[in-house]
Formats: structure tokens, C-alpha cells, sequence
């Protein structure tokens, strides 16, 4: 059988490669540490999974519109008030998952031959979004000079006719760092006014108190919003996000969920109800406190055995950690951390190609006791590596 040809364009997803090989490692007996998958080790909030027990209860297993239960959608523009931000829960389209959020702008925004810019690193999934609708993605190698962000010429110099739009995630995977309130504003008044901008925002609300802006709604009415339920919220396996679109967009975005989803779980948007409760979201800034206080011990931990965190974390529950110190490139790093010390985590190679042999990203998703663990190994692996 022949297989389409964008197949060959699209990278395994490597993170998912090395947690096979871990789970294989622990059906062989091994105790192995897992920082390599972006889930943190919480449980569902219980007001969510209550809530969830109670629509299946109830019956409540048919099809919703294929924009999401109104009530859901009047919910999410109710949190952004709280943000000062005015959403109109018309241009809300809850999705299956940031993912199917990620299809449907794709099918509605690119056309084959058409480019869209990401980050170099980037979340690796949005080039496959692109080549999906026959398009392809332009990489900006973006540094620790300036925070792993793009900047405006940064953008300039990467623009061709062809370009269609940004796509800029804040904070980002896999370096937990945000798009800076400045440049996120002359984005949104520079570009042309056919191009458009999309800002990730699934790790919104896993931020430090002193990110200068919540949402890029609060700094311009022009992004495109990518949101989740999956990390904030902790609903990994609901499978459920939405996306804030302007008004002129709804009636596409609507048009392509009808023929390519039909809807959202059901269950799951009568769960993400609970998930905006004031119960829920205390449950939530009470867990986003835990990782950054994971966060802050793996990064001086790692500091003390000379790998280097070149930039701390706006958010999310990543550190991209230069590895160089010790000899080795992070696709080796990683392969013996895993078969030698039995710690999980992933190379830089997932997230693209700029100084990608130089960065390992490790994800703050376990207790603070395994990050101890995990420091341990990894001063015995580092001493053995510089050794060789």
C-alpha cells in the first residue's frame, strides 16, 4: 500500500519514542524516573471528575453543537473577565484538545504551498498541522539571548510572500518562556494586515506572578487564542480546548468542526464546566504553586552539578537545560541518562534543529522528592560522562 508522501516529512515524536523505551525499561524491573512527558503527576481536580461521574449519569452522551455547549462557551469568556478582557462567547470554539484547535486553524488559515512562521525550538506537532493541509512551516531559530522568543526582526527577516501568519506559543513548550508584552504589541500592529497571529496559551495560568500579561487578550484584540484543559487545568485525557477567533473566522472554524469532528466530547465539556468553578480554580493556583516551587529546586539542582537552565521559566513546567558541560550531544545525553541512570528526559532534537544537540528539556511533573532522585542520578551521570 503507498503511503501519502507528506509522511516522509514528518519527524517521530521523540518524547513519545523515549517513554516506550522507559515503560520497557520498567517492565524489565527498572526504576525509572519519568521527566521527558509534559503531564504533571496530580490527579483530576475532584470537582471535575465529579462532575464528569455526573454527566454520564445523567445521559448526557449525545452530540453538542461543534462549537461546544453554549453554557461552556459563556464560561470561558466569564474567565477571561476575569483578566479584564471583554470575549464575546460566540467567537469561543471549544475543540478536541488544543490539537484539533491546532487542525482546524490550519485547514481554515493555510493553503497548500502557503508557510506559516513557529519558533525554533517550538512544539514539534505544529509543523505536522501545517503539512496536513499542504502547507509548511518556516523555522526562526530563536536563543537564550533573547529568552527563546522571537523578536520583530527576527520576524522580518524570515518573512516571505508566501508567509501567511505567526504562530508563537507564550509561555512556550519547551522552554517555559514568554512572548515579551512589547513584542507580542508590535507583532500585532506590524504585520500585515492579511497575516495573522496565533498565540498558544495552553500553559496560561501556569505562570510566575510576575508575567507581565495574562493573556495576549489583555495586550491586543488581533491573536488568534489557542487555549487547553489539558495543563492548567490538568484534563490531559479529556481531550478538550478551545480557541478565541475573531468574528469573521467563526463561520469557517464552525463549517470545518461540523465535517471534520462533529463535536467535542460531550462528557468532557460538562466536566470543563467544574473546571472553571472557583472551587476548581483555587485546586488549580494551588497546584501552578507546587510546580513553580518544583521548578525553582530542579533548576538550582541542576546548577550545582554544572548543567546549565541559561534562562528560568515565565511558565508552564519545563526547564530547557544546556547539557554542552558535559561532553556529550543531547541525543547521547539522554539515551545513556536513560539506560544508565535510569532518568527520563527529552533532547533538544524534538523541539527542532538551532543548538538542538545542546539542550535536554526536563518536565517538573513529579514530586519533590523524585526531583531529589533525579538530582542524584544526574550528578553520578554527569561525573561519569565528563570522565570519559
Amino acid at each position: 500500500m503507498k503511503t501519502a508522501e507528506r509522511l516522509e516529512r514528518i519527524r517521530p515524536f521523540r518524547v513519545m519514542e523515549i517513554l516506550d523505551r522507559a515503560q520497557q525499561l520498567e517492565r524489565e524491573g527498572a526504576s525509572i524516573l519519568h521527566m521527558e512527558v509534559g503531564e504533571p503527576d496530580f490527579p483530576v481536580a475532584e470537582p471535575i471528575r465529579m462532575a464528569g461521574v455526573e454527566a454520564l449519569q445523567r445521559g448526557h452522551t449525545r452530540y453538542t453543537s461543534a462549537t461546544g455547549l453554549p453554557e461552556l462557551r459563556h464560561a470561558i469568556a466569564a474567565y477571561y473577565s476575569r483578566f479584564g478582557v471583554e470575549v464575546n462567547p460566540e467567537q469561543v470554539v471549544i475543540t478536541s484538545g488544543a490539537s484539533g484547535g491546532l487542525m482546524l486553524l490550519a485547514a481554515a488559515l493555510l493553503d497548500p504551498g502557503d508557510h506559516m512562521l513557529v519558533t525554533d525550538p517550538g512544539y514539534p506537532c505544529n509543523q505536522v498541522f501545517a503539512e496536513s493541509v499542504g502547507a509548511s512551516v518556516i523555522r526562526v531559530p530563536v536563543s537564550a539571548r533573547s529568552s527563546f522568543q522571537p523578536e520583530w526582526s527576527d520576524i522580518e527577516a524570515a518573512w516571505r510572500p508566501s508567509v501567511r501568519g505567526v504562530l508563537l506559543a507564550s509561555p512556550a513548550n519547551p522552554t517555559g518562556t514568554m512572548v515579551p508584552r512589547a513584542t507580542l504589541s508590535h507583532l500585532a500592529r506590524s504585520l500585515p494586515e492579511s497575516a495573522f497571529l496565533i498565540v498558544d496559551e495552553i500553559y496560561q495560568g501556569l505562570t510566575s506572578t510576575q508575567s507581565e500579561y495574562p493573556t495576549a487578550l489583555a495586550v491586543s484584540s488581533r491573536p488568534i487564542v489557542l487555549q487547553s484543559f489539558s495543563k492548567y487545568f490538568g484534563m490531559t485525557g479529556w481531550r478538550l480546548g478551545w480557541i478565541v477567533v475573531p468574528d469573521r473566522l467563526v463561520d469557517a472554524v464552525r463549517r470545518l468542526a461540523q465535517n471534520l469532528y462533529i463535536c467535542p466530547p460531550t462528557v468532557s465539556q460538562h466536566a470543563a464546566l467544574a473546571a472553571l468553578s472557583e472551587e476548581a480554580l483555587l485546586e488549580h493556583e494551588r497546584r501552578g504553586r507546587i510546580i513553580r516551587e518544583r521548578i525553582a529546586r530542579l533548576a538550582e539542582g541542576l546548577e550545582s552539578i554544572g548543567l546549565k537552565v541559561p534562562v528560568r521559566p515565565d511558565g508552564a513546567f519545563y526547564l530547557y537545560v544546556d547539557i554542552s558541560s558535559s561532553g556529550l550531544t543531547a541525543t547521547e545525553f539522554s539515551r545513556r541518562l536513560l539506560e544508565e541512570f535510569h532518568v527520563a528526559a527529552t533532547p533538544g532534537l524534538d523541539f527542532g534543529d538551532h543548538d538542538a544537540e545542546r539542550y535536554v528539556r526536563f518536565a517538573c511533573t513529579v514530586d519533590l522528592d523524585v526531583i531529589d532522585e533525579v538530582l542524584l542520578r544526574l550528578g553520578r551521570a554527569v561525573e561519569r560522562f565528563k570522565a570519559l
